[in-house]
């Protein structure tokens, strides 16, 4: 199996560095953003990191130079859409299970497919101003996760 991250110290790596805005904008990849939020998940209550995510990954892409436009930075819905999935798959595990491994099963499930949001979502109405901007619910099927 790929690991994706090899220790807990990794993961949190990620996730400090995106929160502290320090993280090379090379790693913040896919896995990046799913091991920053099963770490927020870990740490915080979920309401919170519902709150908190979307503001700290915008000041993340301001420091990184990616600006938040109406076609480019932050997206609601995808964030929306990303921590009910990883809540969802977090909840699967026992609490001390280490968190470089949940990662590392999530990476190789749909979810780790970059393009796992296009069985909900069609691309026009996922890459709408609207869906950037705030939450907009899927049109293709139901979505399984349970969103805010």
């Amino acid at each position: 199996m790929t690991k994706f991250y090899p220790s807990e110290d990794a993961v949190g790596h990620v996730a400090r560095g995106m929160i502290e805005r320090t993280l090379p904008k090379a790693e913040w990849t896919h896995a990046a953003h799913f091991a920053a939020c099963l770490w927020l998940l870990r740490d915080r209550p979920a309401t919170r990191v519902v709150a908190d995510l979307p503001r700290l990954i915008r000041a993340y892409n301001e420091t990184t130079g990616v600006e938040n436009t109406d076609t480019a930075g932050y997206h609601h819905t995808i964030t929306l859409a990303s921590i009910g999935a990883a809540a969802e798959f977090l909840g699967r595990y026992p609490e001390h299970q280490p968190l470089h491994e949940v990662v590392d099963d999530l990476m190789v499930s749909p979810l780790g497919n970059p393009g796992w949001l296009m069985d909900y979502w069609t691309r026009p109405r996922l890459f709408s101003v609207e869906a950037r901007r705030g939450w907009m619910g899927p049109d293709i099927r139901a979505f399984p996760y349970r969103v805010g």
